[in-house]
């Protein structure tokens, strides 16, 4: 029989089990954050695998990245949703102070 090699998923449980003592070291509120990076890096664990690089961490650390942009690009996108919202609705009060004034 040959041997097969490790899995990226593989590697990157390695990874996590290697950065357990680190995590239990972490105050409570940021214990589910440091577990939603892991998420992330697993959410491109095909494409991580792909490239195949000699160390797991760099794709892992990229995919992280990846998934903060794409939240910072969604929060990006709903502030400025908000902003013309509020924009809109001052409009509209300005509207109707004008027609008051004209009375």
């Amino acid at each position: 029989m040959g041997r097969t090699n490790p899995t990226y998923r593989d590697a990157l449980r390695a990874i996590e089990e290697r950065w357990t003592e680190f995590r239990r070291a972490l105050r409570r509120r940021d214990q589910p954050r440091f577990d939603r990076l892991f998420e992330y890096a697993r959410e491109h664990a095909d494409a991580s695998g792909l490239f195949n690089h000699q160390n797991p961490l760099l794709p892992a650390l990229f995919s992280i990245d990846l998934e903060q942009e794409a939240r910072l690009d969604d929060h990006e996108q709903r502030l400025e949703e908000i902003e013309q919202a509020l924009e809109h609705e001052e409009l509209l009060k300005s509207g109707d102070e004008t027609k008051e004034c004209e009375k």
